[in-house]
């Protein structure tokens, strides 16, 4: 996988992504990262990216033309226009099902906007993607980009040390995650789970399963009407909701 990230801070995407898990998958090659200077591609002799909005209003937007050749410059090296992610609240909201499906990309470019925006017709010219990490504002794309990039990069093979990791954490089959202990076995009066210590590894996986579920249900239900069950599993979740409905 290969991130090209259009951004007026460069060093703020690289400083964050070049570290821990990310930064070691990169430099074992599994993934690269490259910040591209927009600022670079301004013809204003003070690198000016930016102007007032027509028709008024507060703020700046960012202009078109530095945007657009940035890219085409960028597709000029790959011989090939892959697909734009732009940032804004305005976008479908990223998921896990997006990054498993952005993941399979050999390329992906995110767009940083900042100030109020940019220039529509940049957006029309080459974003492809509109996505948002939460309906909230933030004063750039720099950070939803890094927690999409870290997200999809997870997904790919040899970037986490233990690749089940990946497949059975949350969001697993539409669920959250099972609660997870570890040393000692009795912290302030709190005890791991018997089942956890017994060795019984099919008893196990069904407590898990089950907690998955229970939690699910307690903290995010809107995620069980695509949560993925077995017959056994969802007579469980039936009880489970009975339990609640009678406020036990």
């Amino acid at each position: 996988m290969n991130y090209h990230i259009l951004t007026l801070f460069p060093d703020m995407v690289l400083n964050g992504l070049n570290t821990s898990i990310i930064g070691r998958a990169a430099e074992k090659g599994l993934l690269s990262i490259e910040a591209i200077d927009i600022r670079e591609y301004s013809t204003d002799k003070h690198r000016r990216v930016d102007d007032y909005p027509y028709g008024g209003g507060a703020g700046m937007v960012m202009q078109p033309m530095a945007i657009c050749d940035a890219y085409e410059d960028l597709c000029e090296k790959l011989e090939k226009r892959p697909r734009v992610i732009y940032m804004t609240p305005q976008g479908k909201v990223f998921n896990q099902k997006i990054a498993e499906e952005l993941s399979k990309e050999e390329d992906l470019v995110f767009l940083c906007g900042h100030y109020e925006g940019i220039d529509e017709r940049a957006l029309e010219l080459i974003a492809t993607d509109y996505l948002s990490i939460g309906d909230y504002v933030l004063t750039g794309g720099e950070l939803p980009a890094m927690v999409m990039i870290d997200c999809i990069s997870r997904l790919i093979p040899g970037v986490l040390n233990n690749d089940v990791s990946a497949e059975f954490e949350s969001f697993h089959d539409n669920l959250l995650e099972y609660p997870q202990y570890t040393r000692p076995e009795e912290y302030k009066g709190l005890r791991v789970p018997e089942v956890l210590l017994s060795g019984h590894h099919k008893n196990i996986d069904t407590w898990r399963r089950e907690q998955a579920i229970k939690r699910t249900l307690e903290r995010r239900p809107d995620l069980l009407k695509d949560a993925v069950l077995t017959k056994k599993e969802a007579e469980y979740l039936k009880n489970l909701e009975k339990e609640l409905e009678n406020g036990e």
